[in-house]
């Protein structure tokens, strides 16, 4: 219903009793009910009242309900307007939803069944009111939070709130949360609002090299220190001096690649691959990963040192199945971007798709639904994006048991891991690198996972 008041709607009929027996109906549901006899007298009820939902007759001798729906939506587009017809046909409602009404109801209809109509189409009214009051607020403040991510979800604000006090300082920061969630995206932002944000941003994914080949990209190389090694190579906490240096998928690094990363920390200094002279870095770090480093840590996979030099400020990201509240404006943002880089106009989402979006669990989270949008921009012709155009495991709903007839026995996290990998690998028709993209991994680490699961590669 219409937010903090009671829903004005205006019911337009040339017959008398129809309006009565309405007007009755309505008022005793609780809404504020007005009713105009003919379609002028609705077109200036309309003008003068500027109803929240309108219901209207479509067949009346001097205005009719099509004309009646094209005045309300001039006035107010977030105005749903209810056609009601005792003559229905599949055309005339074809005609009337291309028109943009709301709903196309036959008369003789059940009272149950117009209020569970008007209660959605005020339902409606105010999610959209919402969005576009959002949307409107997020403009005003574009210029200073041109950067700020996306996202008025209390949970995403709680983030990026913190990550707003932490910014200034110098504080390590740990950045946990599922693969696609944005974790990157906040580690820029905290080096953007940072004092090094006109410094250098480097980042690795720490999954994505073997051991040997990552120590080099981490801390350098001397010439001759290993086979190809011809020349002295600058490691990239050296490079990102004086900067911010990203470290993702840190639970992904080796036992002897963590001692090395401690030593960085607690002394602020790198020895190159081959070297014996330590070298003093200034740099700030941000690391993030998407596995559970508390379970690592007791599991022994990953060092408790080292977890607690990192873990001196934690930001947890939510993934997006808890922050429905963002998919709009997410998608409203994709979408313009992918208009930006194709060059082309801005395509906008039907309220069918949108409510599709909605009702999936995104378990590639913010990644696949960007994925997602620009598989439908690619493969929608129109303005407006379908539900067809998106992909096939986004549209299909899968329908679970509320009871279970025994009680499920707990699963390892190696097991639930496998499961999802090897879910997305299917989902995506075992295309390894598209299921890398939306699993959030480099594909080396897809295949390393696969390797030890038996899967082949």
């Amino acid at each position: 219903m219409i937010a903090n008041r009671t829903p004005t709607v205006l019911v337009v009929d040339d017959e008398q009793s129809i309006l009565e027996s309405l007007g009755i109906l309505l008022r005793n549901a609780g809404f504020d009910t007005h009713t105009a006899y003919g379609g002028r007298a609705g077109l200036a009820q309309i003008a003068e009242l500027h109803p929240d939902i309108v219901l209207s007759d479509v067949r009346m001798p001097d205005v009719g309900g099509v004309e009646i729906l094209a005045a309300a939506r001039q006035q107010n587009p977030d105005t749903p307007v209810i056609l009601m017809t005792a003559q229905a046909t599949l055309q005339s409602a074809m005609q009337a939803v291309n028109e943009g009404a709301f709903y196309y109801i036959q008369k003789p209809f059940r009272n149950d069944e117009l209020l569970a109509i008007l209660k959605r189409a005020g339902e409606h009214r105010e999610l959209r009111v919402e969005n576009r009051s959002l949307r409107q607020e997020i403009k005003r403040h574009e210029l200073a939070t041109a950067s700020r991510p996306v996202g008025i979800s209390k949970s995403w604000l709680d983030v990026l709130r913190l990550a707003e006090t932490v910014a200034p300082t110098d504080s390590t920061v740990l950045i946990q949360g599922e693969s696609g969630t944005g974790k990157e995206v906040i580690a820029r932002y905290i080096h953007e609002l940072s004092s090094r944000g006109d410094k250098s941003f480097a980042s690795i994914n720490c999954g994505a090299l073997p051991e040997s080949l990552l120590e080099s990209e981490l801390f350098g190389h001397v010439k001759g220190s290993f086979t190809g090694a011809i020349k002295d190579k600058v490691g990239l906490f050296a490079a990102a001096s004086k900067g911010t240096f990203f470290l993702d998928e840190i639970g992904e690094t080796t036992p002897a690649t963590q001692v090395k990363l401690l030593r960085v920390l607690q002394h602020r200094e790198v020895i190159p691959v081959g070297a014996t002279d330590p070298m003093p870095i200034d740099v700030r770090l941000l690391a993030a990963t998407n596995r559970d480093l508390d379970d690592e840590m007791r599991r022994g996979g990953f060092r408790s040192d080292l977890y607690y030099r990192l873990n001196v400020i934690s930001l947890h990201l939510p993934p997006l199945r808890q922050r429905a509240d963002d998919i709009p404006l997410l998608a409203e943002y994709f979408l313009a971007r992918i208009a930006e880089l194709r060059q082309e106009a801005t395509k906008t989402l039907s309220d069918e798709t949108l409510d599709v979006l909605l009702n999936y669990g995104w378990p590639g989270n913010v990644r696949e639904l960007e994925n997602a949008l620009e598989r439908a921009v690619i493969l929608t012709s129109r303005d407006e994006i379908p539900p067809s155009a998106l992909p096939e495991r986004v549209t299909e709903r899968v329908s679970e048991p509320l009871v279970a007839d025994r009680t499920p026995s707990n699963p390892t996290l190696d097991a639930v891991e496998r499961a999802y990998i090897m879910w997305v690998l299917q989902s995506e028709g075992g295309n390894k690198s598209r299921a890398a993209e939306v699993l959030g991994i480099d594909p080396s680490t897809l295949y390393r996972k696969l390797s030890r699961y038996g899967v082949e590669a």
